[in-house]
C-alpha cells in the first residue's frame, strides 16, 4: 500500500504565496497594458506585438529551463535556487519596464518596453518552471495534489482581487495627474512586493540534496548538445494522450479567456458609460475584483469538493459548462445605465478560469506518475515546462489576437467616441470566443481516463518498483540465521506463557510491564513530515524525551549531527544515561563529522557509552578494517568512556578482531526479521543472546535493538500485529529485568520516514505512535 504523502498546511501556504506572485505579475500587466493604448497612444498592432513576442520567447525558453531544473545537482535540491534567482530578475525588470514617459514618444516607448519585456519574461521562466515543478513534487496522493493546488490557487486569486483596483488608483486625478505616472509608481510597489512573495517557496519549502543523483551534467556544452533531448522529451511527453488532452484543453480555455480579458474595461467604459473613464469609476475594477472574489470563496472550494466527490474530469467539465452560462449572461447583462446587472453573471463566469488550474495542475501531477511508469524518469520540470509552454503560448496568441480583434472591429485607441459597431464587435467576441473555446475544451476532455482508480494503480506500481530497487532492512538479515549456529536447537513447540491470554489480559500485562520500567529505549526523534537529514529542534527532542523519561533508565541515539547531538544533552538533563551513536556509512566526509561530534559530546560529559556505527557491516557500507580504524580513533580520544560498535548479533561470532576492539559487545537481535513465530520468540531471543555471549570473550553484552512491529507485511511466520507487539514487549522486557540483562527496546515512537526503507512495517515499531500517543492500551 502506498504511503499517502500528506503535506503540512504551512508548506501549502508557502507554495501558495509563490502563486500570488506568479499571478500578480500577469494581473498587473493586464491592467498596465491598457495604459499603453488608453494613455500613451499605442495602436492596436503595437499592443499585439508587445503581447506576442516576449511571451513566445518565454514559452520557448521554458523547456530548456525544465531540462536544467530536472538535472540540477545541489545541496539545496533541483529547484529552490532558480526560484530565488528568478524572483529577483522578475521584480527588478518589472519595475524598470514600466518607467515609461509620454514625452519620449510612442516609438521610443515601444522599443523600451519590448527590450525590458524580454528580460522580465526570462526571469519569469527561471522562476516559474522550477516553482511549478516544486508543487508537483510535494505529494504523491491523488486528492492531496488537488488540495495543494486549491490552497495555492486560493491564495493566488487574491492577485485578481487586488489588481483591478489599480484602475481606480490610476484614473483618480486626486492621486496621480495621469495613468502613466501612476503606472510608474505602482510598478515599484508591485515589483518589490511580488519579488519577496516569489522568494517564499525557495526559502521555506523543503527539498533534499541532489548531489548524489545520477543526472545529466549541466554545462554549456551539454546543455547545447542536449537541445535535441529537450525536443525529444517534449515530443515524448506530448505523445501521452491524457497529457495532450490537458494541454489542448488548457490552451483553448485560457487562450479564449485572455484574448478578451482586457475588453471588459473598454466595454464598461464605452458601452456602459459612453467613453467616460472617470464616470465609469470603480465599475471596471468591480468586474475583475468581484469575479476574483467569487473564484476565491465560491469556485475553488466547490471545485475542490466536486473533484473528491465525482472525480477531476467531471469536475472540470461541469465547471466549464457553468462558465459558458456566465459568458452568455454577460452578453445580455452589460446594460447601459444599469452597470450593476453584470454582477449577477460573475459567479457563473468565474467557474471557467477559477477551476482550470486547480484541476489541471493536479491532473498534470497524476500524468507525471504515468510518464514515470512508462519511461522510468521523473520529469516534473519538463512536464511543468511543457504544460506552461501551452499556457504561455496561448497567452501570446491571445495578446496578438486581442490586437487583431481591436483593429478588425475598428476600435480607436484614445478616442472619446468609438466608431459605430466597434464596441458591439468587442462585446460579440467577449462572449462568443470563450464559449467556443470552452465547448471545444469540454469535448477534448470527454474521454480523459486517468481516474482516481487508475492513478492509484500507477502509484502502487511505482511504489513497488521503488521497493524492488531499494534494499529493505529485512533483506540484510537471513531468515533463521540462528539455526546455522552449533548447539542451537529450538523446540518447535510454543514456549509462550501468553498464548492463552485474552487481548484484554495482554493489554493489562503490557501496561504493568511498561510501568515497571525498561533498561533502555531507542530514541525516535523524527516528527511526521520529517526525514533523515532534516534538522531536529531541541523543542521536539524535549517533547518526546518528557514522554519516555518515566519508563526508562537509558536512551540510545543513532547520530551526532543535524540536531541529533541534542538528544544526549536533553537526556542527561533529565537524569537519563545515554548510549550515543555516530552514524557511519559510505560517506567518509560525513563520517568524520559524526566521529568528531561524538568525541566532543563525550568530552563534554554527555556520553555514557560511545557507539561507532550501526550495522554498517551488515549493510556492506564499510569493511571491517574501516570499522576498526574508526573504533581505534574514538578509543584513543576517549580513554575513560566505554566504546563499542553495533551490528547484528551474528557479526560478532564471525569477526573475532571486532570483538577484541570493542569494550562492550553491542548486538541487535531481531527474531522478527528471522521469521520466528511470535510464540517461539522468547526462546529465540535467549539463544541469540547466548550466541553473542559466547563470542564476547567475557566482555559485557548489551542487546542494543530488539522489537516487534504492530502492522505491516509478514516475514515468514513472523506476523506484525498490535497483540503480537505487546506479547513480544512483555516477555522481552520481563526476561531482561529478571535476568539483569541490559536491553534497549526498539523503538520509542513510530516514524513515517522509515516506510521508504522497509515498507509499511518500517514505520510501525514504536511503543508510541507518530502522534506520540501510547499505542497499546
Amino acid at each position: 500500500m502506498s504511503k499517502i504523502n500528506k503535506v503540512p498546511f504551512g508548506q501549502k501556504v508557502a507554495f501558495g504565496v509563490g502563486m500570488l506572485a506568479n499571478q500578480m505579475f500577469p494581473a498587473a500587466l493586464g491592467i498596465f497594458m491598457v495604459v499603453l493604448v488608453q494613455d500613451l497612444g499605442f495602436p492596436g498592432w503595437m499592443w499585439g506585438v508587445i503581447y506576442f513576442f516576449p511571451r513566445i520567447f518565454d514559452a520557448f525558453t521554458d523547456p530548456i529551463m525544465g531540462f536544467i531544473s530536472d538535472n540540477t545537482k545541489s545541496r539545496w535540491g533541483r529547484r529552490r535556487q532558480y526560484v530565488f534567482l528568478g524572483a529577483i530578475i522578475m521584480g527588478i525588470s518589472f519595475i524598470i519596464m514600466w518607467q515609461l514617459f509620454r514625452e519620449n514618444g510612442v516609438d521610443y516607448n515601444f522599443t523600451y518596453i519590448m527590450i525590458w519585456s524580454f528580460l522580465f519574461y526570462l526571469g519569469l521562466t527561471i522562476f516559474s518552471v522550477p516553482y511549478v515543478a516544486m508543487g508537483y513534487e510535494m505529494s504523491n496522493d491523488f486528492h492531496e495534489r488537488t488540495s495543494i493546488m486549491a490552497v495555492a490557487q486560493w491564495i493566488g486569486q487574491w492577485a485578481w482581487v487586488i489588481a483591478p483596483w489599480f484602475w481606480v488608483i490610476m484614473y483618480d486625478p486626486d492621486l496621480f495627474p495621469s495613468a502613466d505616472v501612476a503606472t510608474r509608481t505602482l510598478a515599484v510597489w508591485v515589483g518589490v512586493t511580488c519579488m519577496i512573495f516569489a522568494m517564499i517557496p525557495a526559502i521555506f519549502i523543503k527539498s533534499k540534496s541532489t548531489l548524489d543523483e545520477d543526472y545529466s551534467p549541466l554545462n554549456f556544452k551539454n546543455i547545447g548538445g542536449s537541445l535535441w533531448k529537450i525536443l525529444y522529451g517534449f515530443l515524448e511527453a506530448f505523445r501521452i494522450k491524457p497529457f495532450r488532452k490537458l494541454c489542448i484543453a488548457t490552451f483553448l480555455v485560457f487562450n479564449a479567456f485572455n484574448t478578451i480579458a482586457a475588453f471588459s474595461f473598454f466595454i464598461i467604459v464605452y458601452h456602459l458609460f459612453d467613453g467616460d473613464a472617470a464616470a465609469a469609476g470603480i465599475w471596471p475594477t468591480l468586474f475583475g475584483c468581484l469575479g476574483a472574489l467569487g473564484t476565491t470563496f465560491l469556485v475553488i472550494p466547490i471545485v475542490t469538493r466536486m473533484s473528491k466527490k465525482i472525480g477531476k474530469k467531471k469536475a472540470f467539465i461541469y465547471s466549464q459548462g457553468i462558465s459558458v452560462i456566465g459568458y452568455i449572461m454577460l452578453w445580455f447583462l452589460f446594460i447601459p445605465g444599469k452597470p450593476y446587472m453584470f454582477i449577477f453573471a460573475l459567479p457563473f463566469f468565474s467557474f471557467g478560469i477559477g477551476s482550470l488550474f486547480v484541476l489541471m495542475m493536479s491532473m498534470t501531477a497524476d500524468v507525471i506518475d504515468l510518464d514515470e511508469l512508462n519511461t522510468g524518469k521523473r520529469r516534473e520540470g519538463t512536464f511543468g515546462a511543457i504544460y506552461w509552454w501551452m499556457v504561455k503560448f496561448g497567452f501570446a496568441i491571445a495578446g496578438g489576437l486581442s490586437g487583431v480583434i481591436m483593429s478588425s472591429v475598428g476600435f480607436d485607441s484614445g478616442a472619446e467616441t468609438q466608431p459605430e459597431g466597434a464596441i458591439d464587435g468587442l462585446r460579440f467576441f467577449f462572449s462568443g470566443l470563450p464559449v467556443l473555446g470552452t465547448l471545444a475544451a469540454m469535448y477534448v476532455m470527454r474521454n480523459y481516463d486517468v481516474t482516481e482508480a487508475r492513478a492509484g494503480e500507477i502509484r502502487a506500481e511505482l511504489d513497488q518498483r521503488e521497493a524492488d530497487k531499494k534494499p529493505k532492512s529485512s533483506s540484510y538479515y537471513q531468515t533463521q540465521k540462528l539455526l546455522s549456529f552449533k548447539n542451537v536447537d529450538l523446540d518447535s513447540k510454543s514456549d509462550s506463557a501468553l498464548s492463552s491470554k485474552t487481548d484484554g489480559e495482554i493489554v493489562e500485562l503490557f501496561s504493568k510491564s511498561l510501568n515497571q520500567g525498561l533498561h533502555g529505549l531507542c530514541f525516535s526523534p523524527y516528527l511526521e513530515g520529517q526525514n533523515i537529514g532534516d534538522t531536529l529542534s531541541k523543542k521536539q527532542i524535549e517533547q518526546r524525551m518528557d514522554i519516555i523519561a518515566p519508563y526508562t533508565k537509558w536512551v540510545r541515539s543513532f547520530s551526532c549531527t543535524d540536531g541529533n547531538e541534542l538528544i544526549p544533552i536533553v537526556a542527561h538533563n533529565k537524569g537519563l544515561k545515554t548510549m550515543v551513536g555516530a552514524w557511519i556509512d559510505t560517506d567518509k566526509s560525513k563520517n568524520d563529522r559524526e566521529i568528531k561530534a561524538l568525541i566532543k559530546l563525550a568530552k563534554d560529559g554527555y556520553v555514557d557509552i560511545a557507539v561507532v556505527g550501526n550495522e554498517a557491516l551488515l549493510r556492506d557500507d564499510l569493511t571491517e578494517e574501516d570499522i576498526l580504524e574508526y573504533i581505534a580513533e574514538v578509543k584513543k580520544a576517549l580513554p575513560n568512556t566505554p566504546v563499542g560498535y553495533v551490528d547484528a548479533y551474528f557479526q560478532f561470532s564471525e569477526r573475532a578482531r571486532l570483538v577484541d576492539a570493542c569494550d562492550v559487545i553491542l548486538a541487535n537481535c531481531y527474531p522478527f526479521w528471522e521469521g520466528c513465530h511470535i510464540d517461539q520468540t522468547s526462546a529465540y531471543l535467549k539463544q541469540m543472546y547466548a550466541v553473542t555471549k559466547e563470542a564476547a570473550k567475557g566482555k559485557p553484552v548489551i542487546i542494543t535493538e530488539t522489537g516487534w512491529p504492530s502492522k505491516g507485511d509478514n516475514t515468514k511466520e513472523a506476523e506484525p500485529s498490535q497483540v503480537n507487539a505487546m506479547k513480544y514487549f512483555i516477555e522481552t522486557n520481563n526476561w531482561a529485568n529478571q535476568q539483569g540483562i541490559d536491553l534497549f527496546y526498539f523503538s520509542s515512537f513510530d516514524e513515517s520516514w522509515k516506510v521508504h526503507n522497509e515498507g509499511d512495517v518500517g514505520q510501525r515499531w514504536g511503543l508510541w505512535d507518530k502522534n506520540e500517543n501510547l499505542k497499546f492500551h
